[in-house]
């Protein structure tokens, strides 16, 4: 499956250091022990964000032979196929002073108008044969180009647009553009005032209009994204709560990850509704300081479960964990998972992979996929993270979580819970819970087959 990126590539670099005393002179801090890290950004971003999935990803972009241009080139090498707009103009470089996870300032040097030639032959053909390509615009000046937008009003696949305020108005034949609220609300003009969801839906019915384009995505950071196609009730995807994370390239992020979806044959809802999904594991890892991290494996705690530990660790609070299969959330679990809330300041609940709950349940369980499952349990005011683990047994995830009770049903008052030695190699405590009887998994599906 290949995927087309066009738009603006920029440099990021992130200047992270720490800040203990002002300046003299100032109000402002002294930043310290200053180390380097420079990623892709902008149109680059994007494009690596693709190629993560796994599709061969091709980036048209302008390049012109500066410093900026040969490190942002040697970032890309070995992930995305470059094909090169000859530039003559510095490549944009942004760079963040940071904090620890706090920026300070950014600092932009490369301009805001690219200077560049004409669209290679190579280009051309790569878009128009692309199972999807995404614009990432990034104001520079690269899709307000005739070649550039013929070539884009003749692509097979589905375009999605990703606009800036300097930009191009996206092409007619655009399947999806996707802007962000201050976006929408900039290009929709004064006339549409507010922020609930019913002014949102207005801009994008107004964006519709004049764009002439498929469909709008407004996305919405913590709210999810509203979709509309121009008439009708729009579709409203609200995202899953994530706990720290750097927003930095969520846009970009959901741009690539609607772009993947609808290359892989999804119809546009879909799509949106996989993105939001991305964007907010893709705020949870890390965000763009975590581009080049190595995925998660099944067993180890999402990035946001870090955090929210962190967080509760750091306020001297209480680590609850429990887990299970949950293959149907009833009442027993509910009342398990309200006690064992309660004995601490926050819940993680820990359940079988799919594979898991086979080798312990037999061949026709589960009844509820792992995914639906631990969305169900998020969805639970009482939870607070949920950690999918792929052993018979959850000791190899406690030992990463390491939380300071491990709380179990009832139904094992007792017994001697395998996981109680595993908590007390870090002075955790493995406690039961009062079970309410005559509710069970096993016993839902037996009745409901009689």
């Amino acid at each position: 499956m290949s995927i087309v990126v066009v738009g603006d590539a920029l440099l990021d670099v992130d200047l992270v250091g720490t800040a203990s005393r002002l300046t003299p002179d100032a109000p402002v801090p002294v930043v310290e022990d200053v180390e380097r890290r420079e990623r892709p950004g902008g149109a680059a971003l994007a494009a690596v964000i693709a190629a993560r999935s796994g599709a061969d990803v091709v980036l048209v972009t302008p390049l012109g032979d500066d410093d900026g241009a040969r490190r942002l080139r040697a970032l890309l090498a070995g992930r995305v196929r470059l094909i090169e707009i000859p530039a003559t103009s510095a490549t944009p470089v942004k760079q963040r002073i940071r904090v620890g996870d706090h920026s300070v300032a950014r600092l932009d040097t490369g301009g805001s108008a690219a200077t560049f030639g004409a669209l290679p032959a190579a280009a051309a053909t790569a878009i128009g044969s692309a199972a999807a390509v995404l614009v990432a615009d990034y104001g520079r000046g690269t899709t307000s180009a005739a070649d550039v937008r013929a070539a884009l009003s003749a692509a097979r696949g589905p375009v999605v647009w990703d606009p800036h305020p300097r930009g191009a108005d996206p092409v007619p034949s655009t399947r999806l553009v996707t802007p962000n609220g201050a976006e929408a609300a900039r290009v929709a003009g004064p006339d549409i005032t507010g922020d609930g969801l019913a002014a949102v839906g207005a801009r994008a019915q107004a964006l519709i209009a004049r764009w002439g384009v498929g469909a709008v995505a407004v996305t919405l950071g913590s709210r999810g994204a509203l979709l509309s196609y121009g008439e009708g009730a729009p579709m409203v995807v609200p995202a899953v709560r994530v706990t720290g994370g750097d927003p930095c390239g969520a846009g970009d992020s959901f741009a690539a990850a609607v772009t993947v979806a609808l290359a892989g044959g999804a119809v546009t809802g879909e799509a949106v509704t996989a993105a939001v999904a991305a964007a907010g594991a893709f705020v949870a890892r890390g965000g763009a300081t975590a581009w080049d991290a190595v995925p998660d494996s099944p067993t180890a705690p999402a990035p946001g479960v870090d955090a929210l530990l962190d967080r509760v660790r750091a306020a001297g609070g209480t680590v609850v964990a429990t887990g299970g299969c949950f293959d149907l959330l009833h009442a027993g679990h509910v009342a398990t998972l309200r006690a064992a809330r309660g004995l601490g300041d926050c819940l993680v609940v820990c359940i079988n992979s799919d594979d898991s709950v086979r080798r312990l349940k037999g061949p026709t369980r589960p009844l509820v996929t792992a995914t639906d499952r631990a969305r169900v349990l998020e969805a639970l005011e009482f939870v607070d993270a949920v950690v999918v683990f792929d052993e018979d047994t959850p000791s190899a995830v406690l030992d990463q979580l390491r939380p300071d009770v491990w709380a179990k049903g009832g139904d094992y008052a007792g017994a001697d819970l395998p996981e109680a030695a595993v908590l007390q190699s870090w002075g955790g405590q493995a406690v039961v819970l009062p079970y309410l009887d005559g509710h069970s998994t096993t016993a839902l599906v037996a009745r409901s087959r009689v």
